[in-house]
């Protein structure tokens, strides 16, 4: 693993060091200002005639980026979280025997303490004048050359570390990530939800139409599932007495990846009792409003080639209406099965026989509509086959009091009010569990879920949001693996430890 001549090289100055009496793992360090709070700080001094401030001083503490050594001084770039300083230390100020030391042990890549004061350089740049530094980390693997980079995204997503310290803008997405989720956090607390924690591991699957990942209970000596979804343990507690609750956490998926897919994401879901499915749009709406206002975004943001307008209120439509207006599906075939099999066909989808009304208007929504909803679109009024879920409207039992939200052609949100009636539900599962032999995907019975059911939650609508694409939306990403911090990855061959790697010299330039 560390056998490259050039982490050798660094592994022996470590060892240098060690004999010197100092310690290249330092423990003790106090960062008193962060970088960026130095050139907020000092920022003044290149409106002025004085250009330092040499009774000024503090430490700040930092990644080298870039180290250009000369005679009697050397100026560098450390990093830190907020950004880039420049520093500026000669031998005069460090003594001749340290500043040896310095220009001999230290590189672009160890971490430093720097304690100084600000001053402008001739080319107008505040940096600070170094009077002491102090090796904190001595990094012995040499960060990828800086011409090229880490440009190779598998090498990027695997070792997340490297592409933070090589691409500043990875950080950036992340930072927005937390603020994201942060505000959504605390806007349904301001709406009096409360935040709740459910089981990872269920002794059923369910929630969802997904395949689970299985593991095994060594104590209990049984299967457990991670979990596809939390929607049932939290209808529970809507039915225990709570009647506003949230959730943020992971779900796991035994499927496959693409751009919108990653096997575990993280969600939000959120109940809500004595409201409705048209509620959840609204409160949807105004939670948008509240993360746009306090991210301070324009309404309309880019998306690759897109423009995404999320002006409020968000439009909506229909299922049906969907199919036929923005599909272009002929209204004529939508109540006769053969037809629609034949028209899905003709147009090349792979479709199974036999399928209902309701999971045929699913196919054709899929294939003619998704991908063509690019500003916010509600879609409402789904089939009930392809809602096990969610309430029948009462007009229309065909249909179910649901919706769907869309975005850049991707479903963001899916929501609905929810089914109460636990004879109505049970037929559900068992009309889901006998399609358990052809659909791995199916849902399970849950009859621990019939039963609390039996005990009566209220009227209630649920909704779920999907946190990872949401960034991907604000954050301009189109791979949701740029949106987690270590996504999953397929296994990698062995390579040779000096892959993106360079020589001591090159890394100095």
């Amino acid at each position: 693993m560390f056998d490259n001549q050039y982490i050798q090289q660094r592994i022996q100055k470590a060892d240098q060091l060690r004999e010197m009496g100092i310690n290249p793992y330092q423990n003790r360090v106090v960062k008193e200002c962060t970088n960026a709070a130095f050139l907020e700080k000092y920022g003044y001094l290149k409106e002025r005639e004085e250009k330092e401030e040499p009774g000024e001083s503090c430490t700040v503490v930092g990644r080298i980026k870039f180290l250009r050594l000369m005679g009697k001084a050397a100026f560098a770039k450390i990093e830190d979280e907020t950004g880039l300083l420049q520093i500026y230390f000669s031998r005069d100020d460090l003594g001749d025997e340290w500043f040896k030391t310095v220009k001999k042990m230290v590189e672009v890549g160890d971490i430093v303490a720097a304690t100084g004061y600000p001053f402008v350089t001739r080319t107008g740049e505040l940096t600070m004048h170094v009077k002491e530094l102090q090796l904190v980390t001595k990094a012995i693997t040499p960060l990828p050359e800086k011409f090229h980079g880490l440009q190779d995204k598998e090498l990027r997503y695997r070792r997340r570390y490297l592409d933070m310290i090589m691409n500043p803008e990875v950080k950036k997405t992340f930072l927005m990530r937390s603020r994201i989720v942060s505000l959504i956090r605390r806007f349904f607390e301001e709406h009096g939800f409360l935040e709740v924690e459910t089981p990872m591991m269920h002794p059923i699957p369910g929630g969802a139409n997904a395949r689970p990942f299985i593991t095994h209970h060594n104590a209990l000596g049984v299967d457990r599932y991670l979990r596809i979804a939390p929607e049932l343990y939290l209808k529970r507690l809507i039915v225990g007495g709570f009647e506003a609750v949230f959730e943020i956490n992971r779900n796991f998926r035994n499927e496959g990846m693409d751009a919108t897919h990653n096997p575990e994401f993280t969600m939000i879901e959120f109940y809500w009792a004595y409201h409705r499915y048209e509620d959840l749009m609204e409160l949807t709406e105004r939670l948008f409003d509240y993360l746009f206002e306090h991210l301070g975004l324009p309404r309309k943001l880019p998306y690759g080639d897109l423009t995404i307008d999320f002006s409020t209120p968000f439009r909506r439509i229909a299922y049906r209406d969907a199919l036929t207006t923005i599909g272009g599906v002929p209204d004529a075939i939508l109540e006769d099965t053969e037809a629609m099999t034949r028209y899905l066909k003709e147009r090349e989808v792979e479709v199974d026989e036999g399928l209902s009304k309701g999971q045929l208007w699913g196919e054709l929504f899929d294939a003619f509509v998704e991908e063509k909803l690019i500003d916010p679109t509600f879609v409402t009024h789904f089939p009930i086959e392809i809602s096990p879920l969610a309430r029948r409207n009462d007009d229309d039992p065909s249909i179910a009091d649901r919706f769907e939200l869309f975005i850049a052609g991707k479903e963001i949100a899916n929501g609905f009010s929810e089914l109460n009636d636990p004879l109505d539900q049970y037929e559900r599962f068992k009309a889901q569990a006998a399609l358990k032999e052809s659909d791995d995907e199916a849902m399970h019975m849950d009859e621990d879920y019939v039963e609390a059911l039996g005990y009566g939650m209220p009227p209630t609508a649920g909704e779920g949001i999907g946190i990872d694409r949401l960034v991907m939306l604000l954050t301009n990403e189109h791979s949701i693996r740029d949106v987690i911090l270590f996504p999953a990855m397929r296994p990698l061959k062995p390579q040779s430890d000096n892959e993106n790697e360079t020589t001591e010299e090159e890394d100095k330039q």
